[in-house]
């Protein structure tokens, strides 16, 4: 499996198919995996590189001294670097939209385009950071994910209703529930307090170029709700689209309909 060493450690990413370049950066708690259904469309015309957050997959622990969403954009760059790539179309769902917006604004040479999927860049609102840093902390103390706590977790990023005994959700709770206690502290809860607690992005986002960039979000999305992805939108300037049927994680509760929307948005910039 291909890794580049980056601050020290192993980062896992994959890289298939040939043609203009796509970095997929995914969830939080989710690993490049999630894009499987993306990466079999778009490796037929792309080269698509996606890569495994921290302490996500196959990545090695959180590098020391990383501690912003700034820094986990820099070491994006030198992925792209390390794979000869000058030029990319960028997909960031959630916490990979919040990173790739700040590698957008400090390497706008280097995007061809922008999608930004079930995220926002302003700050977290107050009481919801307070709200995840609370089950962060106790995810610290305890060294593991809770029944009761994937209780909370696990349906904040699926459509209310959705069943719980379907293997999308029923394999990304046993996924939560085998984190190893180390892992969890070393790497995870880290790079949730970095997510939650960053900086307010959104007066630059008019920086962005508004003709490459396009906004979507799950129109059941409950933690990025569909209002943060139009007040981006509007900001920047750029068309802004819900995906039907769907919460944070789109990509899989409509995969049908986000491929087709990420293959026409790349024959646009061919």
């Amino acid at each position: 499996m291909p890794f580049v060493t980056i601050d020290g450690q192993a980062l896992h990413y994959i890289d298939q198919g040939t043609g203009p370049a796509v970095l997929l950066a995914g969830s939080y708690l989710w690993d490049q995996a999630m894009w499987a259904p993306q990466i079999a469309a778009l490796t037929q015309q792309y080269r698509v590189v996606a890569l495994d957050l921290w302490g996500h997959g196959e990545s090695g622990p959180l590098p020391v001294g990383t501690t912003s969403l700034d820094d986990i954009a820099r070491q994006a760059l030198v992925l792209l670097d390390h794979l000869d790539i000058e030029r990319v179309t960028l997909v960031g769902l959630s916490v990979g939209g919040m990173w790739g917006v700040r590698l957008a604004l400090s390497a706008a040479q280097r995007i061809n385009g922008l999608v930004l999927m079930d995220t926002y860049v302003g700050a977290e609102p107050e009481p919801t950071r307070q709200y995840y840093f609370s089950l962060l902390k106790q995810i610290e103390e305890a060294g593991v994910i809770t029944p009761a706590l994937l209780d909370i977790v696990v349906p904040i990023f699926f459509r209310p209703g959705i069943d719980p005994q379907s293997a999308l959700y029923r394999d990304f709770r046993a996924s939560l529930a085998a984190l190893p206690s180390e892992r969890l502290r070393e790497s995870i809860v880290p790079m949730g307090r970095i997510t939650f607690g960053r900086s307010d992005l959104l007066p630059r986002l008019g920086e962005l170029d508004a003709a490459t960039t396009l906004v979507m979000c799950g129109d059941q999305d409950q933690p990025r709700p569909p209002s943060e992805a139009r007040e981006m939108a509007e900001s920047i300037g750029c068309p802004w689209l819900l995906v039907p049927g769907a919460g944070h994680i789109s990509n899989l509760e409509n995969p049908e309909f986000v491929t087709k929307t990420l293959l026409e948005f790349l024959a646009d910039r061919a």
